[in-house]
């Protein structure tokens, strides 16, 4: 068998191809996010650089997220 130099590519409509790599989230102080769990609220403290964990005010409650911050999105 003789082997190809060039690589395999799914095709763009192929439901196996590889998904894209998410941006990493970073937020700071002041931001104002949404949870898809507690509704609406503001940062109000971000612990090792962004990456670690936030803590957000939800109005009614604090609530400490670790990363990956996959069900808060920055408004």
């Amino acid at each position: 068998m003789t082997k190809f130099a060039a690589s395999r590519r799914p095709l763009p409509t192929s439901p196996f191809k590889p998904r894209p790599e998410a941006l990493p989230k970073h937020f700071t102080v002041g931001d104002r996010v949404t949870h898809d769990g507690y509704g609406l609220g503001r940062v109000i403290g971000v612990e090792g650089d962004g990456d670690v964990a936030v803590l957000v005010d939800f109005g009614s409650r604090q609530e400490r997220i670790t990363h990956p911050y996959t069900a808060i999105f920055k408004l």
